[in-house]
């Protein structure tokens, strides 16, 4: 049996079709999905033969100006991304970052559009105004509980919240967003327009929350990204390669439990939110097995649990974010959350209320772009890293349990996605994909064996090997460490809960009804131009009935 064949059945097998079902009903199960999966094995590509195609990649003088500039500008470029770094801005919040964004930009001669999709740390940056229309990422948002110090490889949190009886760390850039800000920024500036008389608008997206998977979602709906001929990413990784896959499909809501206080020491009578959202945590478990297809996944966090363990908590919210590969399978695996919840808040005798947040499509992969793409790195050279660079990798490594072998040295060779999915990581970059042709670089940032959202990443992106842009090009020297009067009051202020002026702007004053968030709709085939949106509206939906998304 070839290949192509085997990964025929595979794909059916995860559709839960036979092997003898046409790709016809592939799509009649789930034609996003299929979509997303099925055209490239449909057209002939296979893993066992594919070969990257050559000579794309042109050496234009266009390219050497981008790259020149970014070589010139690398100062201003890592500076950007340690500020990022520094200022550490959890989703929504993020005041300082996208300003300091927003300035390099305008001294660049891009005019800045701030309030995108009414979230006010993101905004629309533009430069020229004919030709094709080129879009840039620019993320700047971080993690809870990832405070790390500059100039240790152990964990040593730079921000630890003391509470003897709660105590926590600050937040860190887990994911790396100061080095894709920067990465982004630069690229979108890079001067080759002006400098070599191109007809194109470069429109460089600052996005907000990416972290709650929940800016690009509602800027879709609203017509952000409208009009783009392409959009270019990257998000640092450990490995240096085109991103040519799909991604999960994801739907973020909170169930909050209602109930009564009361005295711990007497508690007949009492009605707790913490035994709701714990009853809830339990039963949504034994879905695991029976319920979960190997490309679901849901996780959750409790919030808000509880003072003080002599008061009966009334109120006592769970987050969950409920991933697969469609917006469909997606929907069918919530939906069993929900009835997760409605008998938690039936049992706990609570009453649900039940906040829709989010929700995200899973990304349209682009086989061309891709290719280009890779093709251009091969042109330009794999990031390059000092000896120090590598030294500090492997003491992180070490620190981890992980083997030290130091950073990633080559360009990790494009290969197709495999025929099946097995589920993984989302992105709010995949409702742009439904609108424009999207190509995506992964770049190694940190190295092998950390994790994505782990305090170890955080460290690298504070380390700065080279600003994002430039790493494809030429080495820069380490990052620099903060002056010890400067960290010392960074400290205090965060020690103090100086955060920025937050507003009272956060998720939960976004009406989904207003901006629906571009993802889930049980069927009615791939979308043609139009832009995603959900079946129904979102909203507080009160009551243990709760209406479902």
């Amino acid at each position: 049996m070839s290949d192509l064949d085997m990964g025929r059945r595979r794909l059916l097998k995860m559709f839960g079709l036979s092997a003898t079902a046409t790709t016809a009903a592939v799509f009649q199960a789930d034609p996003v999905l299929a979509a997303t999966l099925g055209h490239d094995e449909r057209s002939g590509v296979s893993p066992a033969t594919y070969k990257p195609p050559t000579g794309l990649a042109r050496s234009t003088a266009a390219k050497q100006t981008a790259l020149g500039w970014i070589g010139a500008n690398e100062g201003a470029i890592t500076r950007l991304s340690d500020d990022v770094w520094r200022h550490a801005e959890l989703s929504l919040r993020e005041w300082k970052s996208s300003l300091a964004t927003a300035a390099l930009l305008k001294a660049n001669g891009f005019t800045v559009t701030w309030g995108s999709a009414g979230f006010p740390t993101a905004f629309v940056a533009t430069y020229g105004t004919e030709g094709p229309v080129i879009g840039f990422n620019a993320e700047y948002d971080a993690l809870p509980g990832l405070s790390q110090k500059k100039g240790v490889s152990s964990h040593d949190p730079l921000v630890h919240h003391y509470d003897a009886y709660g105590p926590a760390y600050g937040a860190g850039h887990g994911d790396a967003h100061n080095t894709l800000d920067a990465g982004g920024t630069a690229a979108a500036i890079a001067h080759a327009i002006r400098a070599d008389g191109l007809k194109a608008t470069v429109k460089l997206f600052g996005s907000a929350g990416e972290e709650q998977l929940v800016g690009k979602a509602y800027a879709v709906k609203e017509g952000v990204y409208d009009g783009l001929d392409a959009f270019l990413d990257w998000h640092p990784f450990k490995i240096t390669v085109p991103f040519w896959n799909t991604t999960s499909a994801l739907i973020s809501v909170t169930f909050t439990f209602l109930g009564a206080s009361g005295h711990g020491g007497t508690p007949l009578g009492s009605k707790s939110g913490l035994d709701g959202a714990l009853l809830m945590a339990t039963m949504s478990e034994y879905l695991r097995e029976e319920n979960v297809a190997p490309s679901g996944r849901f996780h959750y966090a409790i919030i808000n649990g509880g003072g003080a363990p002599n008061v009966t908590p009334d109120m006592c919210s769970i987050w969950f974010f409920v991933r697969e590969g469609s917006p469909a399978r997606a929907r069918v695996l919530y939906d069993k959350i929900v009835e997760c919840a409605k008998a938690a808040a039936q049992a706990s005798q609570t009453r649900l209320v039940h906040k829709f947040h989010s929700a995200t499509w899973n990304l349209l992969a682009n086989k061309a772009g891709a290719e280009l793409l890779n093709d251009n790195m091969q042109q330009i050279g794999a990031p390059r890293f000092t000896e120090a660079d590598h030294a500090l990798a492997k003491a992180v490594q070490k620190s981890l349990g992980k083997p030290e072998v130091g950073m990633p040295t080559a360009l990790t060779p494009l290969t197709p996605p495999a025929a099946g999915y097995t589920g993984g990581l989302a992105t709010d970059t995949a409702d742009i994909s439904w609108q424009a042709p999207t190509v995506v670089l992964l770049s190694a940032a940190y190295p092998p064996g950390i994790p994505n959202h782990n305090w170890g990443c955080h460290r690298h992106g504070g380390h700065q090997h080279r600003p994002p842009g430039a790493a494809v090009r030429r080495p820069v020297p380490g990052g620099r460490r903060d002056r010890p009067a400067r960290a010392a009051r960074a400290a205090r202020r965060h020690e103090a809960g100086v955060q920025g002026p937050h507003r009272g702007h956060h998720l939960g004053l976004h009406d989904p009804r207003r901006h629906p968030a571009a993802a889930v709709r049980a069927a009615g085939g791939v979308p043609q131009g139009d832009r995603p949106e959900l079946a129904a509206g979102g909203g507080d939906m009160a009551g243990s009935s709760g209406d479902r998304h």
